[in-house]
């Protein structure tokens, strides 16, 4: 299985890509700066490779899939998970949550445009590809839907909301294909980079282990989930989510 996780160097993208290389993938660990893409691959060991990736800019995607399909022949699956939180547009969302006219108009495009523009980038670049090869897996990382409508939380709920809908919608494009393309969730906060570092140690504690992550994306890449289309997963109910579709 050959993957590309974006966002890789860091938080959810790193857990996958590690789970997903000790699973036995070939991962290529994706981020807007290469150096730290490149240093993320070397201590996920020879299986991950690292390379530069700006999901905002599409002649970026262009460069790095075609990288990709130079190195290994083909991308079996995507994983798209680059994105940036509140931390950017305000360090205290938290505690000081701002209402959206106080939004700066750059922190707001750059939101959207790395979550939501990121994941139609990528994906029209790589879909064609896995049509042509005859299969193809795609997995749009979203979030909570109650963290969507958050007060305060705009940019970020909304692009959550827009992968959501976008999902959607590639998963009717592609239905009677050989490509399935699927939404996979945390299921709560995670302890990432996304969560302002002077949080209650109460708060802290109550985050989730970005490792939640590493089961169900595994398990997508896994021939178990050949046929598994236009699913909403959620990581801290995977495994009663698949005991019910085992059953059926």
């Amino acid at each position: 299985m050959r993957v590309v996780v974006t966002g890789a160097t860091t938080g959810l993208g790193r857990a996958m890509a590690a789970a997903l290389t000790a699973a036995g993938a070939r991962v290529v660990v994706t981020g807007r700066n290469r150096e730290r893409a490149e240093a993320t691959a070397r201590e996920l060991g020879q299986a991950a490779v690292g390379l530069g990736l700006d999901v905002r800019d599409e002649q970026s995607v262009a460069v790095l899939v075609d990288a990709v399909c130079d190195r290994f022949g083909c991308i079996d699956m995507l994983v798209n998970n680059a994105g940036i939180g509140m931390r950017t547009v305000n360090p205290n969302f938290l505690t000081e949550p701002q209402p959206f006219w106080k939004v700066p108009p750059h922190g707001f495009r750059d939101v959207i445009d790395t979550k939501m523009t990121g994941v139609f980038l990528v994906a029209r670049a790589v879909a064609p590809l896995m049509l042509d090869a005859g299969s193809g897996r795609i997995v749009n990382i979203s979030m909570n839907t109650r963290t969507m409508t958050l007060p305060g939380f705009v940019p970020y709920g909304p692009a959550g909301a827009g992968v959501e809908a976008l999902s959607r919608i590639m998963a009717v494009d592609l239905a009677g294909t050989p490509v399935t393309v699927n939404m996979l969730l945390p299921g709560g906060a995670t302890a990432t980079g996304m969560v302002p570092g002077h949080i209650s140690p109460e708060v802290r504690a109550g985050l989730l282990d970005s490792s939640i992550m590493g089961p169900p994306i595994v398990w997508l890449a896994s021939a178990a989930a050949k046929d598994v289309h236009d699913e909403r997963i959620i990581a801290t109910e995977f495994d009663d989510w698949l005991a019910r579709r085992t059953q059926v």
